[in-house]
C-alpha cells in the first residue's frame, strides 16, 4: 500500500531580488561613508567666499595661516623660519601642490610671507582654499 504525504514536495529556490536589494543598501553605504572620511589636514579657519571649481588633490600638505598669523603644516604648528625646511620633505612625496588655507581675518602680510617661503621650499602650485557661495 503506497502512503501519499497531505503536501506534495516543492524544490527549494534562491530568490535573488532580496539579495540584490541588500547589495544596493551596502553600496549606497559604503559610498556614504567613504565621501564622509575625506581627509583635510587644515585647521579651522574663516575661508573667505568665492566661486572656484573642485580640484581633487590627494597628498597635497596644507598651509593654513590663522587671523592672529600664526602657521600650520598639516595642523602640526611652525615658525616663519622653519617653514621651507618643514615643507620641502612633504613636497618630495607629493609633488609641487600646496593648499593654502588661509582665515579671512588674517593679514595680508602674513599669507603672503608664508606663500612665499612654500616657494622658497619647492612649491610650484600654490592652491587657495576657499568656502564655495551658496
Amino acid at each position: 500500500m503506497k502512503l501519499h504525504r497531505a503536501k506534495p514536495y516543492r524544490r527549494g529556490r534562491i530568490e535573488i531580488i532580496p539579495m540584490i536589494d541588500v547589495m544596493f543598501f551596502l553600496l549606497a553605504t559604503f559610498m556614504i561613508a567613504s565621501l564622509s572620511m575625506q581627509n583635510l589636514n587644515s585647521l579651522d579657519v574663516n575661508l573667505p567666499q568665492g566661486q572656484a571649481p573642485a580640484v581633487p588633490l590627494r597628498d597635497a600638505p596644507t598651509l593654513s595661516v590663522t587671523r592672529d598669523g600664526k602657521l600650520f603644516i598639516n595642523r602640526s604648528p611652525v615658525a616663519l623660519d622653519a617653514l621651507a625646511a618643514s615643507l620641502k620633505p612633504l613636497l618630495e612625496h607629493s609633488g609641487a601642490s600646496v593648499i593654502v588655507a588661509a582665515d579671512d581675518a588674517a593679514s595680508q602680510g602674513a599669507v603672503v610671507k608664508a606663500m612665499l617661503k612654500a616657494r622658497e621650499a619647492g612649491a610650484e602650485h600654490l592652491l587657495i582654499a576657499v568656502k564655495r557661495d551658496e
